[in-house]
């Protein structure tokens, strides 16, 4: 059995249908997993709490990923987080005369 990483130059890492992104997001969260099922070992909860939790997550983990995948595409889940950080719309309280009047430079020095 091979498995392909990069499909060519110029084009996004993909590894089973996971593009870019998603993959950092998958193997960081096993990653994770591990650590936590090691740590919650080391403490001494039961084996089996730790494996059913492991796989529990794991398996969430996995659908999550590809769920984002299917749902954002490549460049998609950027683009969506981008959105939240802009406003949804701009509210101005000027009335609509002094919106098109020329500020005048010199007020605050005609006072001194």
């Amino acid at each position: 059995m091979e498995y392909s990483i990069n499909r060519g130059i110029g084009k996004p890492a993909e590894f089973q249908g996971l593009k870019s992104q998603y993959l950092f997001i998958f193997a960081g969260g096993l990653l994770g997993l591990f650590i936590v099922f090691v740590v919650m070992y080391m403490a001494g909860l039961n084996q089996w709490v730790c494996i059913g939790f492991g796989v529990s997550a794991a398996l969430v983990l996995v659908y999550g990923t590809f769920h984002l995948n299917r749902k954002y595409g490549e460049h998609g889940l950027m683009k969506a987080q981008a959105r939240l950080g802009h406003p949804r719309y701009v509210i101005n309280r000027r009335n609509f005369p002094r919106l098109f009047r020329v500020a005048d430079p010199f007020k605050n020095r005609r006072n001194e």
